[in-house]
């Protein structure tokens, strides 16, 4: 994993100044009604939510710095505003919860049908992500103070922030200014080659390999997610990718476990082992450090750290009254039993647990994989209750998707020396806005689009959709052999995991393994390029390497990033390319 050199950044540059100030509010907010209202878009048309945290920290920079012209903005100060952007569009991207729900009412699956509206949306959403954000505060020193887990997005945007303003203070004369926009310059202009102009494909699959999604995609953002993640990592994932799209699709047709050799016919097979690697490696490593996880909770109640971190009390209480409101919503709404809803509550903590940890790590949360495992779990306690599969398994992915979002902002805030208790209120604030701008935009969307094939296709609505949908046959629906995958997973989760308590960085990280099953080949190739780079730049120039590749790769993530944003802004407009 990655070490964040903090120690290396200036004092002056990071250390002084206000930071949860009403200037920082009046623009965070801003920003988050931009993210908010973008993202749905955005994520119902690509299937994925491009890197929030530095598009948000770069728009929080040209309002402070460029627009209003602020005296004395600073680092912190935009990292408040990066920190709500990135909390409104997370809130947001359970969009494709919405999609999901209106695919499976165009099939007459859902019965009674589920047609929420607008406030509806809103407090469903807004309830179960202060929740999340509540739920994920207690993890901070675990997983950023203690273990350092890399949270790339989160380095990427405190990078970016760093960087832009040590440029404004030195004349944008400093070597990571001129690598953070030569980066952002590269990325943008292939992102504009690939998808706006249509010069060649953004994806270039093997010959042979279409089926199975094996190739090279054509995006700087994955290159720089890997160059930042590190090559260790990398090479894990790696391990993953060849186990699920090179050995295991061969010998899972030729034993009549998937009906043919294609990415979306095995994904439903892989996704039981890798699902459950991830699982049972994120839950053993916890368990081994159960110790520092007791450390933590004690130290919360501390007075030595009353002035830094959120207080433990506030998020029981905020905790349970978010429970409650989010039991009484489902209720109302849906029609879902108070004691269901309790249940995916629960259930979402080793889900929210699993995904910090696999994000950290990776750069990339599970919550479609989890989500479906949750949707199997819950067909086993309401068989053949779509509306409950739907709500639950929805539920704890949106209590998963916020907390990931509160840990990317803690890892901007180390790099920033930010205070972690501002960073959590600055979270809930936003996420109301993020929740209110998806209820007001996902209709109008809707509406103008359409969601399905001829509309927004929405790939992980589908997904979420066509898996309550199998679960509605039973779970011999299941594919063959499918849960002897799980039971191999788990095993092999628990095992990897023990031997890297002895052994450490030689033996593969679990987390990294399970999500390079689960991603298309295509994608990971290039993301590995990245890891590969890391470890040759390292190699051959290490000071360097040190100096530049975290500004390098984070403009390599904002430049296509803010693009898709700038693109589904100009679509939902009525400007499409």
């Amino acid at each position: 994993m990655i070490e964040t050199k903090t120690e290396t950044i200036p004092e002056v540059a990071v250390q002084t100044g206000p930071e949860l100030t009403s200037r920082s509010i009046v623009v965070g907010l801003f920003v988050a009604a931009i993210i908010g209202s973008a993202y749905p878009y955005c994520v119902l048309k690509l299937g994925f939510g491009p890197n929030l945290s530095v598009v948000s920290a770069f728009l929080g920079f040209i309002v402070l710095a460029l627009i209003l012209r602020a005296t004395g903005t600073n680092a912190r100060e935009n990292n408040i505003v990066q920190t709500m952007g990135t909390s409104a569009g997370q809130t947001a991207f359970m969009c494709v919860l919405l999609a999901a729900f209106d695919l499976l009412n165009q099939k007459n699956l859902l019965v009674p049908a589920i047609h929420l509206g607008t406030w509806q949306i809103f407090f469903w959403l807004c309830s179960a992500s202060l929740l999340g954000i509540l739920l994920a505060v207690p993890m901070r020193r675990h997983y950023i103070d203690e273990e350092n887990l890399t949270y790339a997005d989160g380095l990427a945007a405190g990078e970016t922030i760093r960087v832009l303003h040590e440029g404004k203070a030195s004349g944008a004369s400093a070597g990571p200014v001129k690598a953070l926009g030569l980066g952002s310059l590269a990325s943008g202009a292939l992102m504009i080659a690939t998808s706006f102009l249509k010069l060649f494909p953004d994806t270039w699959l093997l010959p042979g390999m279409a089926p199975m999604n094996i190739g090279f995609n054509w995006s700087l953002l994955s290159f720089g997610s890997g160059l930042l993640v590190g090559f260790r990592i990398c090479l894990a994932m790696g391990i993953g990718m060849f186990i699920s799209w090179f050995i295991l699709p061969s010998y899972l047709f030729s034993h009549g476990m998937i009906s043919e050799q294609t990415y979306p016919i095995t994904l439903r097979w892989v996704m039981w082992p890798a699902t459950g690697l991830m699982v049972a490696g994120g839950l053993t490593s916890l368990f081994l450090k159960w110790n520092l996880i007791v450390k933590t909770f004690r130290g919360l109640k501390g007075s030595k750290l009353s002035e830094r971190s959120f207080p433990m009390q506030w998020v029981v209480i905020g905790s349970i009254v978010m429970t409650i409101v989010v039991c009484l919503v489902q209720y109302f709404s849906m029609g879902i039993p108070v004691w269901l809803s309790f249940i995916a509550v629960l259930l979402s903590l080793p889900l929210m647990l699993v995904g910090l940890r696999v994000l950290g790590e990776t750069n990339w949360g599970p919550i479609s994989a989890m989500s479906n495992m949750m949707q199997a779990v819950f067909a086993f306690i309401s068989p053949g209750n779509v509306p409950v599969n739907m709500s639950s398994s929805g539920l704890t992915g949106t209590i998963a998707v916020t907390s990931e979002a509160l840990m990317q902002d803690f890892k901007a805030g180390q790099l920033l020396r930010s205070n972690p208790r501002n960073l959590t209120i600055a979270q809930l604030i936003a996420a109301p806005v993020g929740s209110l701008a998806t209820a007001i935009v996902y209709p109008v969307l809707r509406n103008k689009f359409g969601i399905g094939p001829q509309g927004l296709s929405s790939p992980i609505s589908v997904k979420w959709a066509g898996f309550a949908e199998l679960l509605t046959k039973g779970f011999n629906a299941l594919p063959p052999g499918c849960l002897v995958g799980l039971v191999i997973g788990i095993v092999a989760g628990i095992t990897l995991t023990l031997l890297a308590e002895k052994w450490g960085e030689l033996i593969p990280s679990a987390a990294a393994m399970g999500i390079g099953m689960l991603l298309p080949a295509a994608v990971l190739m290039t993301f590995i390029l990245g890891g590969v780079a890391q470890l040759i730049w390292a190699k051959t120039s290490s000071r360097t390497e040190s100096d530049f590749r975290i500004p390098l790769a984070s403009g390599l993530i904002a430049g296509e990033a803010i693009l898709a944003v700038v693109q589904a802004i100009l679509a939902a407009a009525g400007v499409n390319f």
